[in-house]
């Protein structure tokens, strides 16, 4: 039976909880009868000091009590003092925060909004409004009363507004008219926005379920949606299928209209049909295009004349003599730097205590004593960092290498600008996805010889692609597998454990004369995990010297009692718990000194999916958070909040290319789905003084026993190794 539906009119005084995901809101609404109730629904614009009018009904929630239950919600903008104060105090308009709320509507009283919107030049009699602020509120007004009519569209069509102000930062005053003509656009090009929104607005606008437009974004988007998990091809009966679904259509009665869609994206070079081995692939051309330019280039370098001579003899005496630091070279180590020397392209991949950054330094002297020159880069800010502690060189990001140019939205180094050094050395090589890599291989001189660096067995790039797997596979590039564990190396649990899940042994907390830097905590409850941590963090990381700012917790994944979401509102709230300057987004509260990670490349700012940094500044009236990332600042607008997340705790596949001084690894059945031997492999092996890993004897045997990873769907190593084209 329905609860009985009534109405409700008050004032919203404050919001406790808003998701940008669905609008759902938790509010407190004061009554006329002076007193206040918890309200909650999907009503996405809604602000402080708003009169509301919810109808719903009265509900007990088990934990939290009585609320109201709003299905439907009116509003109109306050027109009290007090509403007014609230309205313009919350953080609607930019340049208006409590303080200059306060100021304004003393001295406007009920006709500040009105003053606001035709008469803003009288802003100017309020004091410590200058010309500057004036035209920030000018602006933010008149900005805030367009995004509203796209909110109003939205709300008509049934979905979440929260995605107005993207949408309007995306397309301006175009914005309804593009949103009718073709919603499928939201998905291809506003990030955040999935098909299923899309599609909502699209059948709310008519579109047709077996509409050929609609068959066509779905197509699209599911080829664009499998490169998220890896893959760059889909088997073509496997596409039919899985895009009926996604649609909802039955296949055999729309095969056709389905066939049709494949025509005409397939003759308008959206997509490319491979077949391979008796099967039939299909790939986004701009896809196809990449792997395809990446093998071309590779093979253009291996062909190309070495324009640098050496004494070769010479140089492998001076390898197999001990240094002046007493360090003698493996014959590993010794066999892959006279590789780098005469091949124009060439690998060298090895676990933890290996040697390769020896290997590197020990070129790099070579390099030096030639007079040649040379540049070391690596995909992410920290493991550039980390070249830079380990050689003493400096050492730059790969997208600064490349220097993008956000005025014109490409990298300044390309083909017709290639990058002038003799030898480019990249480190975490199996971090690069296909797209970064194609852009670094179009910006190598035909004359660099090009060295990647990496571990082969860690997990593959959160990127798509399987760029530097690919290119060993292939056997046409000259690769050195460093496998000898060094002596000092052997010393360290870490390093052992490492090769131990490597080679599909249970990692051991005890060996004699071996330091203890690695210990197993065995806990069978996950819901025991944080009360754990808090302990490690209080009591085990100061007997070893380390800070908490040098620690991290590294996990599967993003949900549950064990995933990086609880995790970092806990953390947070244990390590950063007193401070009071903070700023809340749809849910979570950012605060000055956070540690954050952002979640998706953006160019404009050049901060790049998986960067960390720390919250430097909050400013609560402009609503806008500094965050520094390596000596360099960066702003995030209100709106643009939702590419950072709190990074207390990371999921392991962020934590590629990263180095902390304590890692904590919690790790249980309920991350069955994910217990593999390179996902813990690459946990262990982000540990540099001290690795502590908690779980389930269970859990941690499935993944070191389990070394059966997806296998992503690419043609990299087919391009270099034969002409495989396209249909």
């Amino acid at each position: 039976m329905e609860p009985f539906q009534e109405e409700l009119h008050g004032v919203v005084e404050r919001i406790l909880f808003k998701s940008a995901d669905n609008g759902f809101s938790v509010f407190v609404l004061q009554l006329k009868s002076n007193t206040t109730a918890i309200a909650k629904g999907y009503l996405n614009s809604i602000n402080p000091g708003e009169h509301v009018s919810l109808q719903g009904a009265w509900v007990t929630h088990a934990k939290f009590g009585r609320q109201f239950d709003a299905k439907s919600c009116s509003s109109k903008v306050p027109e009290t003092v007090v509403g007014l104060k609230k309205y313009l105090g919350s953080g609607l308009i930019k340049g208006i925060g409590p303080v200059y709320a306060e100021k304004l509507v003393n001295h406007f009283g009920v006709t500040v909004l009105e003053i606001i919107d035709l008469y803003p030049e009288r802003l100017k009699e309020v004091s410590g409004i200058g010309q500057k602020r004036r035209e920030q509120i000018i602006t933010a007004w008149q900005y805030q009363k367009q995004i509203a009519s796209v909110m109003v569209f939205l709300q008509d069509k049934g979905v979440s507004t929260a995605y107005a102000v993207k949408i309007y930062k995306k397309w301006g005053h175009e914005s309804l008219a593009l949103l009718q003509e073709n919603p499928y656009r939201l998905a291809e090009e506003i990030w955040g926005i999935g098909f299923k929104t899309a599609d909502k607005i699209a059948q709310n606008l008519g579109f047709e379920k077996h509409s050929l437009k609609r068959i066509k974004a779905g197509m699209l988007f599911f080829l664009t949606d499998i490169a998220n998990q890896g893959h760059l091809y889909a088997e073509l009966n496997d596409l039919k299928k899985k895009v009926s679904e996604l649609l909802e259509l039955e296949y055999a009665e729309h095969k056709i209209i389905i066939r049709t869609a494949l025509h005409e994206l397939h003759a308008t070079n959206k997509i490319k049909l491979i077949t391979y081995n008796n099967e039939h692939l299909l790939s986004l051309a701009a896809h196809y295009s990449v792997e395809k330019a990446l093998a071309k280039k590779i093979k253009e370098l291996l062909a190309h004349p070495k324009e640098h001579t050496f004494d070769f003899e010479q140089i492998y005496k001076k390898l197999r003599i001990d240094d002046k630091n007493g360090v003698a070279l493996h014959e590993n180590q010794q066999h892959g730097i006279m590789t780098c020397l005469q091949e124009k392209v060439s690998i060298i991949t090895g676990g933890p205590g290996t040697g390769k950054t020896t290997v590197i330094k020990k070129l790099l002297s070579l390099l030096e004593e030639h007079k040649l020159s040379y540049q070391l880069a690596a995909p992410t800010g920290r493991a550039a960092k980390r070249m830079l502690e380990s050689t003493n060189r400096q050492a730059v990001t790969l997208h600064r290498l490349l220097e993008f140019d956000v005025s014109t939205m490409r990298f300044v180094h390309d083909e017709s600008n290639a990058l002038k050094v003799d030898f480019l050395i990249v480190d975490e090589a199996s971090m690069i996805d296909v797209f970064l890599a194609h852009a670094l291989l179009k910006a190598v001189s035909l004359r660099t010889h090009l060295i990647f660096i990496g571990d082969i067995d860690q997990l593959p790039s959160v990127g798509a692609g399987n760029f530097l797997r690919d290119l060993i596979a292939s056997g046409c590039i000259p690769t050195i597998q460093l496998t000898h564990i060094f002596r000092q190396a052997q010393n360290s649990l870490i390093v052992v454990n490492a090769h131990r899940v490597n080679t599909g042994k249970f990692p051991t907390s005890f060996l004699e004369d071996v330091r203890r830097d690695f210990i197993f905590i065995k806990e069978e409850d996950p819901g025991n995990v944080l009360e754990q941590i808090k302990s490690i963090y209080r009591k085990t990381l100061p007997t070893y010297g380390i800070s908490p700012d040098d620690a991290t917790v590294l996990v599967p994944m993003n949900r549950g009692v064990v995933g990086t979401q609880i995790l970092n509102q806990t953390m947070q709230q244990f390590l950063n718990g007193d401070e009071a300057v903070q700023l809340m987004y749809h849910g979570v509260q950012f605060k000055l000194g956070d540690r954050v990670m952002q979640v998706r490349n953006n160019y404009d700012k050049l901060v790049f999916n998986g960067d960390t940094g720390i919250i430097k500044e909050i400013h609560q009236e402009d609503k806008t958070i500094t965050v520094l990332y390596y000596e360099r600042q960066v702003i995030y607008e209100y709106d643009e909040l939702n590419e950072l997340v709190l990074a207390y705790a990371l999921s392991i596949h962020k934590s590629q290319g990263s180095e902390y001084q304590a890692v904590i690894i919690p790790l249980f059945m309920q991350h069955f789905m994910l217990l593999q031997r390179n996902l813990l492999y690459t946990a262990l092996t982000r540990a540099k003084k001290l690795c502590i890993l908690i779980g389930q004897t269970k859990a941690i045997a499935m993944a070191v026993k389990n070394n059966k990873a997806v296998v992503r769907k690419t043609l990299l190593q087919q391009f270099l190794t034969s002409d495989l084209a396209c249909r």
